[in-house]
């Protein structure tokens, strides 16, 4: 006769096992999700980059926040790898595809001034750089 409690044992094991195995397999998924906490903070608008090294300035319409995040690789469809994501700071990891791939680091300072580093590889070529980006107006 078989004891029952070790067949509930061994059940419970299976179960415990499968959960785990998809939670693992859902958490990238889970991560590559927008609704970053920092870029929600973020106020909407014309935004202009004053890169550190010296290159003149750009501007950038932000809508949601992720028009900071691939700045070398603009409306691109990337996949995207979460970092870090907190109200303070967002670290993100992309590629897109034969155009290239980046990681970028944005620190919010307030609702209207963030720090970004970039770096990566558009179109076969390298790029870094450091840039302080303002809100400046509407778009």
């Amino acid at each position: 006769m078989k004891n029952p409690i070790s067949a509930i044992l061994r059940r419970s094991t299976a179960i415990g096992c499968g959960v785990i195995a998809l939670l693992l397999i859902a958490s990238p998924v889970t991560a590559q999700a927008p609704g970053f906490a920092m870029l929600a903070k973020l106020m909407k608008g014309e935004w202009t980059l004053n890169y550190r090294d010296g290159r003149p300035s750009t501007k950038v319409c932000v809508r949601s926040g992720l028009e900071l995040l691939q700045l070398r690789h603009p409306r691109s469809n990337c996949s995207r790898f979460v970092v870090d994501d907190t109200p303070a700071k967002l670290a993100l990891q992309y590629k897109c595809s034969s155009k290239g791939y980046g990681r970028t680091n944005i620190r919010r300072e307030t609702n209207s001034l963030v720090q970004i580093d970039s770096h990566g590889m558009v179109s076969g070529r390298p790029y870094e750089f450091a840039a302080e980006a303002r809100r400046t107006g509407t778009c």
